[in-house]
Order: C-alpha cells, then sequence, then structure tokens
C-alpha cells in the first residue's frame, strides 16, 4: 500500500471518529496522529518494477573479488535500483549468498522478448546512474556471465511482496535442476505429481517456478548461459531454521524417483544445484 493510499485511509478513520457521539479527546488525536506519522515515515524500501505482467527473466550470479560484496551492494542500491526499474528492466530482487561471502545474486524480469533488449540497451547504454557508476562496479566483479534467461513454467511468480517485519531473517531457497536433453514438460509433470505435494505438505510454497528460455541472447553484450537448459523453483521462509528444518526432512526422503519416467531420469541423477539467499536491504523481494 503506497504512503498516500495509507494516509487517505488514516484521515478516512479520523473523519469518521470526528462524527462519533464521543468527543475527540487529545489522547485519541495523539493516537490517529502517532499511526500517520508511523506510516508516512517508515523505512523507505525499493519499490519493485511492475512485474505482474513480466514474462522474461535473469537470475544472475555474480563472483565478486574478496571483500567486495558490500560495495557493490551498496553501489546497487543506491544507484541501480530505480534506474533499471525506470526503463523496464524491473529489479525484483537482490540476495547475499549466504553460503559464498563473495556470491551477490540477483533477479530481473522484462515484460516480453522485445522488451529486454530495449530496456537493456536504455539502461546500459545512456542511464546516468550506470554510466557514472559502472566503472566502480565493474572493479568489484571477477565475473558476471553467471546468467539463466528463464520464462514461467506455467503460472506467472508471485513476486510481490510486503515490508518485512522489525528484526526478520527471512531467506530465500532456489532449487535449479539441470535437465541437458530432457524435456522440460514432461519434467514439470514429474515435478507437479511426485516432488511439489511432498514439499507443500512440509510448508514450502514456491513464489516461482521457472525454465529455460531457449530465444537466442537478443542483447549479446551481455551473456547468458545459452547452453544449460534449467528447471528451478524458488520459495520463501520466516528463517534458517525453518528452510534447514525442511532441507532435512527433504534429504531424508526415500524413494522419490522410483516413479520418474524413463525419459525424466537424466535431469535426477545429478543434485540440483540450491541457493541459499538473504535479501539485501533494499531488495524489493523481501
Amino acid at each position: 500500500m503506497s504512503s498516500f493510499i495509507r494516509y487517505r485511509a488514516v484521515m478516512k478513520d479520523a473523519m469518521q471518529i470526528s462524527t462519533r457521539t464521543e468527543p475527540v479527546t487529545r489522547r485519541s488525536f495523539l493516537a490517529g496522529a502517532a499511526v500517520l506519522s508511523f506510516e508516512l515515515t517508515a523505512p523507505t524500501l525499493a519499490v519493485m518494477g511492475d512485474t505482474a505482467e513480466d514474462t522474461v527473466f535473469e537470475m544472475r550470479q555474480y563472483t565478486l573479488y574478496g571483500g567486495r560484496r558490500d560495495t557493490l551492494i551498496s553501489l546497487f542500491e543506491k544507484n541501480f535500483i530505480e534506474s533499471q526499474d525506470a526503463v523496464g528492466a524491473h529489479v525484483i530482487g537482490t540476495f547475499r549468498d549466504l553460503d559464498d561471502p563473495d556470491r551477490f545474486v540477483w533477479l530481473r524480469g522484462f515484460r516480453d522478448t522485445q522488451a529486454r533488449p530495449q530496456a537493456l540497451e536504455a539502461f546500459y547504454g545512456s542511464s546516468p546512474a550506470w554510466l557514472t557508476h559502472k566503472k566502480e562496479a565493474n572493479a568489484t566483479m571477477l565475473d558476471s556471465d553467471n546468467v539463466l534467461l528463464l520464462r514461467p513454467m506455467s503460472s506467472p511468480p508471485s513476486f510481490r511482496s510486503s515490508a518485512p517485519m522489525p528484526g526478520s531473517r527471512v531467506l530465500y531457497g532456489v532449487t535449479i535442476y539441470y535437465l541437458d536433453g530432457v524435456d522440460e514438460a514432461q519434467f514439470a509433470a514429474f515435478f507437479d505429481q511426485a516432488l511439489l505435494p511432498r514439499m507443500i505438505a512440509l510448508g514450502a510454497h514456491p513464489i516461482a517456478i521457472l525454465t529455460t528460455n531457449e530465444m537466442p541472447n537478443n542483447f549479446p553484450r551481455l551473456a547468458i548461459r545459452e547452453h544449460d537448459r534449467v528447471f528451478l523453483w524458488m520459495a520463501r521462509w520466516p528463517s534458517e531454521e525453518n528452510y534447514a528444518s525442511f532441507a532435512a526432512q527433504m534429504r531424508a526422503w526415500s524413494g522419490w524417483r522410483d516413479k520418474a519416467p524413463e525419459a525424466v531420469l537424466p535431469a535426477l541423477m545429478r543434485k540440483p544445484e540450491q541457493l541459499r539467499l538473504r535479501p539485501t536491504t533494499r531488495s524489493p523481494l523481501q
């Protein structure tokens, strides 16, 4: 809810109070003012771009020089969130990899395949934010080519997020299966029937299920992993402890591959890649 809408709601409540039979006391007036003050002065998080209709996504994993992750995050949060959103490259989330102190992970989305090169050209070609700070940003990066170009498997992702509660230690988990030559629709059917019900029973509710977008890279100035075909899901846990409990129970689950179709088995022989991600302070996804 925007500050304006919250302001309007509080003012409406104040108007309703004024029409009641009981008088408005100094205490009730100050209580209302305190609510309004809190709503309008609460810490501002980055506003997520309009991702509801995005159909093209990038998951970007940057390997950074030792000790430079916080430097990049500071640059990114000050300069590269709103400036990308403004040109149609919607920053969805920015994260610290909990298992690698030199890894920065972030997600962005685009309305469609045509919007991607237009947005990227506008940002990298003429955005003052990027042109001013690109040398500083690039100086933190050992590698920035670990990029998956993705599309929704079926339902659109549910990336919308509310502001975190004070002291929140939320964690996002991403599990990536490498398909190689396996058909993504066949793998998705197995996932829906054999894995998803178990995950939901253990408290995991994916906010995104994505697979490789196999279109040619239409912005070749930025590399993507064009030869890796993947299927991934992403979910949110309130804490590391909640995630650890879920992961332990999933690891102990025996026999889940037994009824997998033969055509799907090659994608199940390799252990999936698993990421534990904590949102940065101004990550739109909290």
